[in-house]
């Protein structure tokens, strides 16, 4: 009775809030017409990925909000909004970078600029608060030091092109991580979303010497010593690190050069808890949130803002590393690079291994 009495109370708040102006809204307003609604419904956001588990627990004790999530992809996430519709049964996902402006597009999100707007990246944020990358993911060296002496240990993708080891980036075709391994080689070596043959051309010259390996570099293969150096998304070299055994590895972002990306929430268009999924990006982008999401191995967007405690910053790489990272500045040239990417991988690759 309560909760409904609030509600009542908070008509004309919870209308506002739901309005386009939400960033614009006090925030104790926002946090009064979240605690209302009472829950906040989440997909693609499990608790082992990014550690969300800390941000859901975090959001129940400090505001009474009941959570639950089903684990899908970013494509699917956007199809379910524009399925239900005003039947929705999620409040908010968290999808790739390139699927943001996607939803957009398809008209299935609301904005909310959360009260740190101004400390994210133009290059990471949808101009009208439609989507806001929250962490991201930087392309990464995970070398295994059992197997590749330190001598030998790349630091850079030219160290890459002439060592001796073998190098595991993945199935190109399939993996947006192997895709974004190639665009990270070209950028390094003066190309961009247009032109990957600088990068074809380095890998095609492994291949050539037998270092191509075809593994891919998951956390089975590494466990099991397949792999001496894999090109991974950062995140998931570090987390692999952890789990197995963080004395066997290094993972380090090549120092001439790398892409970033990242994963960002939108917020349904048609969600029946809004105000309380506007309240959940706005924690997110908190330092709190931010911590959490590091406790994850994800690199917060705020990362330069941020002083994480001692134990949190050492699962990240320091951020002297990403001064040679660059964010994809043409989508759609990148999208159709990487439709062709496959054939040409395998034409121009593939066909030199011995």
């Amino acid at each position: 009775m309560k909760q409904l009495f609030l509600a009542s109370l908070l008509g004309s708040t919870i209308a506002l809030c739901t309005s386009a102006m939400a960033a614009d809204v006090d925030l104790k307003t926002l946090e009064a017409a979240a605690k209302a609604e009472g829950a906040v419904n989440s997909v693609g956001m499990p608790d082992a990925w990014a550690n969300w588990k800390g941000t859901w627990e975090d959001l129940a004790n400090k505001y009474g909000l009941k959570h639950m999530d089903t684990d899908m992809s970013s494509a699917q996430e956007i199809a379910k909004f524009a399925a239900e519709k005003d039947n929705a049964s999620a409040d908010i996902g968290d999808v790739g970078a390139a699927f943001g402006p996607i939803a957009v597009k398809q008209g299935v999100t609301q904005p909310y600029k959360p009260s740190t707007w101004e400390q994210i990246p133009a290059w990471a944020k949808d101009k009208d608060g439609h989507w806001a990358l929250a962490y991201t993911g930087s392309i990464a060296f995970i070398i295994n030091k059992q197997l590749v002496k330190d001598a030998d240990s790349p630091k850079s993708w030219a160290d890459l092109e002439k060592g001796k080891y073998k190098v595991a980036i993945g199935d190109v075709g399939t993996a947006a991580q192997a895709a974004n391994g190639v665009l990270a080689a070209a950028i390094a070596k003066g190309g961009n979303e247009k032109n990957i043959q600088p990068a074809l051309l380095m890998f095609a010259e492994i291949a050539k010497q037998g270092r191509l390996s075809m593994a891919n570099p998951t956390i089975q293969t590494l466990e099991k010593g397949e792999i001496e150096v894999g090109v991974v998304w950062d995140f998931n070299g570090l987390s692999y690190r952890e789990q197995i055994d963080p004395k066997r590895f290094d993972v380090l972002i090549p120092s001439d050069g790398s892409v970033i990306s990242g994963y960002t929430t939108i917020i349904n268009k048609y969600a029946k808890h809004p105000n309380a999924a506007k309240l959940t990006r706005e924690y997110i982008f908190s330092d709190a949130g931010q911590t959490n999401l590091a406790r994850g191995n994800a690199r917060p967007i705020r990362a330069e803002h941020l002083s994480l405690p001692a134990d949190v910053q050492g699962k990240l790489l320091p951020n002297e590393q990403y001064k040679n990272v660059k964010p994809i500045q043409d989508a759609d040239a990148w999208e159709a690079t990487s439709k062709a990417l496959p054939q040409k991988w395998q034409e121009e690759v593939i066909i030199e291994m011995k």
